[in-house]
């Protein structure tokens, strides 16, 4: 069966990372998970990664109020980074705000955009497309 190599997951809460986590396993999709508690240790790590000229995660599951650095302290420091591959980028919040919507519009994300908790179904349909 065919997998994504890398999923991060940028959450602060132990609840929503334990189920995300215990889904991406569940799906069999994913030969592995990074985890980052805060936008500014995810930024760091990847684009470390990205310096290093290492493969970077293929789909990033981004919480938008942590510590430290938030979501969209996260994507206007990430969108910087001259990717040299396509890293997909899913919005996960208990944010049902419309200006976060509309503020995920802005980073073409609004169809990005899950309200917590994810399924395990929509894990699925958000990985599926990545594995072709």
């Amino acid at each position: 069966m065919k997998k994504i190599n890398t999923v991060c997951i940028v959450e602060d809460d132990p609840v929503h990372l334990f189920v995300t986590n215990r889904f991406l396993t569940k799906s069999g999709l994913v030969e592995k998970v990074m985890v980052c508690s805060n936008g500014k240790d995810a930024f760091e790590q990847l684009n470390g990664m990205h310096l290093n000229e290492e493969l970077l995660p293929e789909l990033i599951l981004l919480d938008l109020n942590m510590p430290v650095w938030d979501g969209w302290q996260f994507l206007d420091a990430f969108v910087k980074i001259p990717l040299k591959q396509k890293v997909v980028i899913y919005i996960l919040t208990s944010s049902e705000a419309s200006e976060d919507v509309r503020r995920a519009e802005f980073y073409n994300l609004k169809n990005n955009y899950i309200v917590k908790p994810i399924t395990l179904p929509q894990l699925e349909t958000i990985i599926r497309p990545l594995l072709s």
